[in-house]
């Protein structure tokens, strides 16, 4: 998750770049055709109501909040299988469109989650890791219970078997845990998922690669950003939702939240070989006011310095490396309709 000092710096930043752009014509709006046909912030939360685990929980109080500001502000809940089949058939997405996922099948889901999404006609995918679930451990679903809710039009999705990081276990390590839980899946569910969370949102290159060959129609990662149709199907952003990251003004700004259109991204791979990598990529060239983008490193307390050699290439620069395990970089700059853009990477330094 977030480090506070993090998110806080991203939070000033929006609200400061916004205001800018109402007042300076260095924040030009992009032109009105610039909607949000074809982007999806998709929410990932883990447990609901179990207080002992805070950085993997949201109190009742906060996700009710959470479902009563999507229903009441114009936004569209759907299954992440039809935004995922929009994004490759190019069919255009309602306004505001959004996504709810869960991660790892803990019972709080059945007691608390899903009568409270049932009952507004929310649906959800559920990432299961089978291990866990054949155990039988202590706060998680059961078979039947994963049938049950399968049976009422939950989407369930794959999470590996043992819920190991996929870059611990090396590319053929990691197909192997996924054929061990497709088998268990197939003995349980009668088919095996299609759409694949990385455990922990870890992955790289060639871990992406393996589990397109897999026949899978899309795999998503664990790093704030948002979801689009022009992104790379097997890496799809998530934000994610524990009790310090719940409070109604992150939620309502990630969930405005616009995808800031880019190709020619480098590095391409996530895993770090380079540190610390030169970072850049290419916005699309409707988009305008990129003088006010701030990027922001997860380990620094500051934003990285932007050099635009040409006219819509951003390089990210700054020369601290990024330490051992997960880091990432967040983007913002206004957008239209009063939202603002988001573009996040993740960055993976291992041994």
């Amino acid at each position: 998750m977030m480090a506070p000092g993090f998110l806080l710096r991203i939070v000033t930043h929006c609200l400061l770049v916004l205001s800018l752009s109402i007042f300076s014509d260095a924040g030009h709006a992009a032109p009105h055709h610039d909607d949000d046909s074809r982007d999806a912030v998709i929410l990932m939360y883990h447990r609901f109501g179990e207080d002992r685990w805070p950085s993997t929980n949201v109190r009742l109080e906060q996700f009710d909040a959470h479902l009563d500001y999507l229903a009441k502000n114009g936004f569209t809940v759907m299954a992440l299988p039809d935004i995922l089949q929009a994004f490759r058939s190019g069919t255009e997405l309602p306004p505001k469109t959004v996504a709810i996922t869960v991660d790892d099948a803990y019972r709080s889901v059945l007691l608390h989650a899903w009568p409270r999404l049932k009952s507004r006609g929310f649906p959800f995918t559920l990432f299961v890791s089978s291990e866990p679930v054949d155990q039988g451990l202590g706060g998680y679903l059961s078979w039947d219970e994963i049938r049950t809710l399968a049976a009422e039009g939950v989407t369930i999705g794959h999470h590996g078997h043992s819920h190991s990081s996929f870059l611990d276990l090396g590319p053929k390590k990691a197909v192997a845990d996924i054929a061990t839980a497709s088998a268990r899946f197939t003995a349980e569910l009668g088919q095996v998922p299609n759409i694949l969370a990385y455990p922990y949102g870890e992955y790289d290159a060639a871990i992406a690669a393996k589990v397109e060959e897999l026949g899978f129609m899309a795999a998503l990662a664990q790093y704030s950003g948002v979801a689009s149709a022009d992104g790379n199907a097997f890496e799809i952003p998530r934000f994610a939702l524990n009790e310090n990251y719940a409070s109604p003004s992150r939620f309502q700004l990630i969930t405005n939240a616009r995808a800031l259109p880019v190709t020619g991204l480098v590095p391409s791979d996530p895993r770090v070989r380079d540190n610390p990598p030169a970072i850049g990529f290419t916005v699309a060239s409707h988009v305008h006011g990129l003088s006010a983008m701030s990027c922001f490193p997860s380990h620094l307390d500051e934003a990285a310095r932007l050099i635009r050699p040409v006219e819509h290439r951003i390089e990210i620069r700054f020369d601290k490396p990024f330490p051992r395990g997960r880091s990432r970089i967040n983007c913002t700059m206004p957008g239209p309709d009063g939202r603002w853009y988001w573009y996040g990477r993740p960055f993976f330094v291992v041994e």
